[in-house]
């Protein structure tokens, strides 16, 4: 049983590492962008709360990004492990996931971190735009999120560093070689 976290700016390849990561390790990736999206097109009442943030660039609020991931951590397939891609962003987040896996038993094993260059990340998020016709892929969204992201969800990271549970990863380069480096790191961290 594998409980992984992935964490690293807006642009830093957390979706793809996250698809491979946990296919390597048999367990789903569980993006809480995805369900964002999916609740936004599908005009859902948490997709409607939910857009008024994502379009401007901030995080949903915890109360309901907490009750979204708690109902997805309760799935079947999610209790031999999972990956979680973009929870928890703040440390009261990390104290409700602490709260949630406990009560089944259960902690976090490791915590990888993407590193990237903020210039690269935003050119990434450029090209991604262009690819994928995502809205919320402009210049000052990506910026403003890079913002949050320094002020807020890195301090998600030194929460789990001063827990000794965070693999550190380049994130520059080929995707193919960015999967290996992250699954050869998590394997020497778990069977350290």
């Amino acid at each position: 049983m594998t409980r992984l976290l992935i964490i690293g700016p807006p642009g830093s390849g957390k979706g793809t590492q996250a698809e491979h990561i946990a296919r390597h390790f048999s367990i789903p990736a569980v993006s809480t962008g995805e369900i964002f999206r999916s609740n936004v097109n599908e005009a859902t009442q948490l997709g409607k709360e939910a857009a008024k943030y994502l379009d401007d660039g901030d995080f949903v609020p915890d109360h309901l990004t907490n009750a979204m991931v708690k109902d997805r951590l309760l799935d079947a397939d999610a209790q031999g492990g999972f990956l979680l891609d973009g929870y928890p962003r703040t440390a009261s987040q990390v104290s409700e996931l602490d709260n949630m896996l406990a009560s089944q038993g259960q902690r976090i094993d490791a915590v990888i971190e993407l590193l990237a260059p903020d210039a690269e990340l935003e050119q990434r998020m450029l090209q991604r735009a262009k690819e994928q016709g995502r809205k919320d892929d402009t210049v000052d969204v990506f910026r403003r999120r890079l913002d949050l992201y320094h002020r807020e969800t890195h301090e998600v990271v030194s929460v789990y560093a001063g827990r000794g549970m965070v693999v550190s990863v380049e994130g520059s380069g080929d995707p193919d070689e960015i999967t290996e480096r992250a699954i050869a790191a998590v394997e020497k961290f778990l069977t350290a």
